[in-house]
């Protein structure tokens, strides 16, 4: 994916902050989906595609992220355990 399509993915979703569906609305069936994406014009599937690609690659990201936080929390415990840090520990 092109770094305008990712940007333009970004900004929205920093934008809109909370998710677009309603929480009581139940969740898209793949067939529902892949039928409406079927009725869709050429331009607007390279569309679709550039967004679930930056679906696809944010949850990478943030799959690298959460391994490494778990990664470095070992190294780290002595740094943030220790009692000269208790008082930042209720903020």
């Amino acid at each position: 994916m092109d770094r305008a399509v990712r940007s333009r993915y970004q900004l929205r979703e920093r934008d809109q902050g909370a998710p677009a569906r309603a929480p009581k609305e139940p969740p898209v069936q793949a067939d529902a989906l892949i039928e409406k994406i079927q009725t869709l014009p050429p331009e607007q599937l390279a569309e679709v595609e550039d967004f679930v690609d930056f679906i696809c690659l944010r949850e990478q990201q943030r799959a690298l992220t959460r391994a490494a936080a778990a990664a470095s929390a070992r190294a780290f415990a002595a740094v943030w355990d220790n009692p000269e840090d208790d008082a930042y520990d209720a903020l």
